[in-house]
């Protein structure tokens, strides 16, 4: 039987799995058994994100509830296309379900889903690359790679801002795997210092991943000796950590970049704010720029360069823990929707 694990717009702690009858392949569309997902603090930001960026849009659900997207692996149940085959497995986007029926428009790594409704979306998110039988690093690949090209466009930006000049670059919610991964390129860069932010609970292991030039607890923020000028790139999404910064360093901030939202519950409401006004970091839009700036396929080189040595070096500092099955799902989710999952675990589920 195939279902759907939705959760209430309004109230994402509310959790329900609905049933999906069987329908025939239209001409041209392909149905994907979903075999693995990774499910991080990032799925939980396209939930809280889920109107303002359409990420609902993507996977339409029932009036008010909405299908949380996930990256993970898939393949081809059945096939009404000519250039899909049943048994070909592809990594990508998907829903919390055990199903997808998409619109290929096939290409030489793998295909578009070129579905009407997801044409008003962006493109990234609508590429499916053609993989090979599962692979040992393929559970790494799906907790961080969503993330790490996330954290790949945001060095790349500041790197070509000449990092406003700033002395430190400060990271909040310095735990999570998109801090991390962008903690991991500033260090390998080098000429600025890389400061994260974190909580007593999480001091030693983002201490311990070697990524971090200073670690500092978030109540230290106001009188920890921080070099300045600095940038902060904001993966917390918490308006009292990010007044906090701006309070601490005012004309001394020279960027203000908002990414993420770890801590989706904490007050969103702003106040006018010393120092620069924050700007959101919309990866898509980089994504868009760079392979208009760059030679063809120097985008990927580039990304594949940077991706390969961090993917590799994962398993040492991250866990991989699987569940299957409806209980499972909802129980890692509700864990995340808590932010209740350990640092150096990663979860990835198999419907």
């Amino acid at each position: 039987m195939a279902w759907d694990f939705v959760v209430a717009k309004s109230d994402l702690r509310r959790t329900e799995v609905q049933d999906v009858p069987s329908s025939p392949l239209a001409e041209g569309q392909v149905r994907l058994a979903i075999e693995s997902f990774a499910l991080t603090a990032n799925n939980i930001t396209y939930a809280v994100f889920g109107e303002m960026m359409k990420y609902w849009d993507f996977f339409p659900a029932a009036e008010g509830f909405g299908r949380v997207p996930v990256w993970g692996f898939a393949r081809v149940e059945a096939s009404n296309h000519p250039g899909v085959a049943v048994g070909q497995r592809f990594y990508g986007y998907w829903p919390m379900s055990t199903h997808l029926t998409v619109t290929p428009k096939v290409g030489k790594a793998g295909f578009a889903d070129v579905a009407p409704h997801r044409q008003h979306l962006a493109a990234v998110y609508n590429q499916y690359m053609a993989v090979g039988d599962e692979s040992p690093l393929e559970a790494h690949t799906a907790l961080l790679q969503p993330l790490f090209i996330t954290s790949f466009l945001i060095d790349d930006q500041l790197d070509e801002a000449g990092f406003h000049g700033a002395k430190s670059v400060i990271l909040s919610s310095a735990s999570s795997k998109t801090a991390i991964a962008l903690a991991a390129l500033l260090k390998q860069r080098g000429g600025v210092k890389v400061v994260g932010l974190t909580s007593p609970r999480n001091k030693a292991f983002v201490e311990g991943l070697g990524f971090y030039d200073q670690v500092v607890l978030y109540g230290d923020l106001p009188t920890a000796p921080i070099a300045g000028p600095a940038v902060f790139v904001d993966f917390a999404g918490d308006s009292a950590v990010l007044a906090a910064v701006h309070n601490r360093f005012a004309d001394d901030l020279k960027a203000s970049i908002l990414v993420g939202g770890t801590h989706w519950e904490a007050p969103r409401a702003q106040v006018a704010l010393p120092g620069p006004q924050p700007a959101f970091f919309f990866a898509p839009d980089r994504v868009a720029k760079r392979r208009q700036d760059w030679p063809g396929g120097e985008f990927d080189q580039r990304y594949g360069a940077a991706w390969a040595p961090f993917v590799a070096d994962a398993p040492r500092w991250l866990k991989v823990e699987e569940g299957q099955g409806q209980d499972a799902m909802r129980a890692a989710y509700l864990a995340q929707v808590d932010g209740g999952t350990a640092p150096d675990v990663g979860v990835v589920l198999r419907p």
